[in-house]
């Protein structure tokens, strides 16, 4: 695969990554539309609000294609809101919110609190040298994972960043750090 990385702009803080893998040498499209979906090799999905992504993935007619590509294993990075939109699983989701059911967890949207609840925190990540600084705002937690799911970083008992197959996904904002070593991860694996 090349490295032509999406990134789902319809909500939320998708310009925090396309910046990030720009500053990786890699060409980054917006998706907005099908057929910007169908320009990429791999797509990142933002943090932002879950509930909202869900209904302009639906409005866009963006959510059928999108969750065929993904389980024909288009490579993808979802952070928060992101998170929660591959999860196989949401506790305290709308009635109405949709999810790709890509990775086999069970989250809590905003299980972390409220916005005056954020907080940020060092992670010890694997395939990383050194600590990363994680942005923890309104983020979900992983309730519960399945037996393929691998953990890649845990924060206070509780995994905060995990892949399964073609599907990586943080309980945070990397693209909110001037640290990319995540998203340099993520396209070492596309």
């Amino acid at each position: 695969m090349g490295r032509r990385v999406g990134v789902l702009a319809l909500q939320g803080a998708f310009e925090a990554h396309a910046r990030a893998f720009a500053s990786l040498g890699a060409e980054v499209v917006e998706v907005r539309t099908p057929a910007d979906l169908a320009s990429v090799d791999s797509l990142a999905m933002p943090g932002g609000e879950s509930t909202t992504m869900s209904r302009l993935l639906l409005t866009s007619g963006l959510f059928d294609e999108l969750k065929h590509r993904i389980h024909e294993g288009l490579p993808v990075f979802g952070t928060c809101a992101g998170m929660i939109l591959l999860a196989t699983d949401i506790l305290d989701g709308r009635p109405d919110q949709i999810s790709f059911g890509a990775i086999d967890l069970t989250v809590r949207r905003n299980g972390y609190g409220r916005q005056v609840d954020s907080f940020e925190a060092d992670l010890a990540v694997t395939g990383l040298d050194s600590p990363y600084h994680a942005v923890f705002i309104r983020a979900p937690v992983v309730e519960s994972f399945g037996d393929a799911v691998e953990p890649l970083a845990v924060h206070e008992g509780r995994v905060v960043l995990a892949r399964q197959g073609n599907v990586t996904v943080a309980s945070f904002h990397p693209e909110l750090t001037d640290d990319h070593r995540l998203h340099s991860l993520f396209l070492q694996e596309v």
